[in-house]
């Protein structure tokens, strides 16, 4: 990880835990071996939790990034956007935070958690989920969703 980055992430954290439901301090304090590993998800648990309606993805990289390549069941917050957009986020899902690797889905995980959210970085990055979702894997995905998503919209409706 270069300095810059390190240096961006202090930054990032320092100011966030000033805005934050939590603060950064308090998380530090609190952060355990369990929090190490719930912090945590890789592709295959998230994908059957996305199925099972318990997580959503997002996906965080620049918009220019997402419009080259992206996955359209995500939703697409840049992270530098994420802090004017935390009310597109649900509250009752676990929020899975991606990019291409892990850097900046760590960064928006720890001000996701410091506000609230259950939050939880893909460690393999969308590099990996991308090598996850192919060829059966990718259809089945695509046909347990879509049989999700007539219920859930009835759903949205009777709200």
């Amino acid at each position: 990880m270069s300095i810059h980055l390190k240096k961006f992430i202090l930054s990032t954290l320092l100011f966030t835990s000033s805005l934050a439901a939590e603060s950064f301090d308090n998380y530090l304090k609190r952060f355990d071996y369990n929090e190490r590993t719930e912090m945590k998800i890789k592709s295959l648990e998230a994908v059957e939790l996305y199925k099972m309606g318990e997580v959503e993805f997002v996906d965080i990289r620049f918009k220019e990034e997402q419009a080259v390549w992206s996955f359209p069941f995500m939703k697409k917050i840049p992270l530098n956007e994420l802090p004017y957009r935390l009310n597109e986020l649900d509250k009752n899902k676990t929020i899975v935070t991606v990019c291409p690797h892990y850097d900046r889905a760590e960064i928006a995980r720890i001000y996701l958690t410091l506000k609230g959210f259950k939050s939880r970085y893909l460690t393999d990055g969308l590099l990996g989920l991308a090598g996850y979702l192919r060829g059966d894997e990718a259809k089945e995905f695509i046909e347990e969703t879509k049989k999700k998503q007539p219920r859930e919209s009835a759903n949205n409706r009777e709200e």
